[in-house]
């Protein structure tokens, strides 16, 4: 597969992502606590915040955390945030698209235009890249949840549009506007719960570029999901097999 889920693949075979546990729950917090403001505390009767805490069970994060978040925007305890988009060309003529939550805009923009000054990059004005992707659902399963053939009839079943499924799992695409409903769909036709169910940025189109150059933009991409503002990093990369195991062999 191209794009950002590769980059996710190499940085589990780097053993990162249990580094990284800390800081994805407080992401998740984060949008917990947003979505809960920006309507109904209770999942229920807020779609936004049901993806959030369905996405927080998905990842494992605790009941307690997840309450905790919740409580929060109910009692207008810490910070306010709002919701930020930038976009921008890394290395090789990559677009790429990160999804932030601040509450302070000149230092997540200054530090979101140091990265990717210093990979080679340019921050871009907002709708730069973003033509260029699609918004919609993105539903994600382990391999466990059963064969290419049995997830790809439960997909289709549930009102999902596209299934890529291989060694680390299955993902699935739906519309923006019926993820909420696919997901709970999805979630009885399997007997088994996603490990995150949110809405992404998927790219029309692959931009091909080389290991030297892939190694450049996978650290912007590692940097920016680093940074605390940062909730979500998109891109449109294609690299290929041999290239990828050479960056992930450093």
């Amino acid at each position: 597969m191209a794009g950002h889920s590769k980059f996710k693949n190499i940085m589990h075979r780097k053993g990162r992502q249990d580094g990284l546990r800390s800081k994805l729950f407080s992401k998740l917090s984060k949008e917990i606590t947003v979505a809960a403001k920006s309507g109904m505390p209770d999942p229920a009767m807020n779609p936004r915040l049901r993806l959030a805490v369905q996405n927080a069970k998905g990842q494992s994060m605790p009941k307690d955390n997840i309450e905790r978040a919740i409580k929060k925007a109910s009692s207008h305890e810490g910070a306010e945030y709002q919701e930020v988009r930038y976009e921008g060309y890394g290395p090789g003529g990559v677009a790429v698209i990160v999804e932030t939550l601040t509450d302070n805009r000149n230092r997540t923009a200054s530090n979101i235009r140091s990265s990717f000054t210093k990979s080679g990059g340019s921050l871009g004005e907002t709708n730069s890249v973003s033509f260029m992707f699609d918004r919609i659902g993105e539903i994600i399963y382990p391999s466990s949840a059963g064969s290419a053939d049995d997830v790809m009839m439960a997909a289709l079943e549930a009102g999902a549009d596209d299934v890529i499924t291989d060694e680390s799992g299955h993902i699935i695409y739906c519309g923006f506007e019926t993820i909420g409903e696919v997901s709970v769909a999805l979630a009885k036709e399997l007997s088994a719960e996603a490990q995150a169910v949110k809405p992404i940025f998927k790219p029309h189109n692959g931009t091909p570029i080389n290991a030297e150059k892939g190694a450049t933009l996978l650290k912007l991409i590692e940097t920016l999901e680093d940074d605390d503002d940062v909730q979500n990093v998109y891109s449109n990369f294609e690299i290929s097999d041999e290239d990828m195991a050479k960056i992930a062999e450093g």
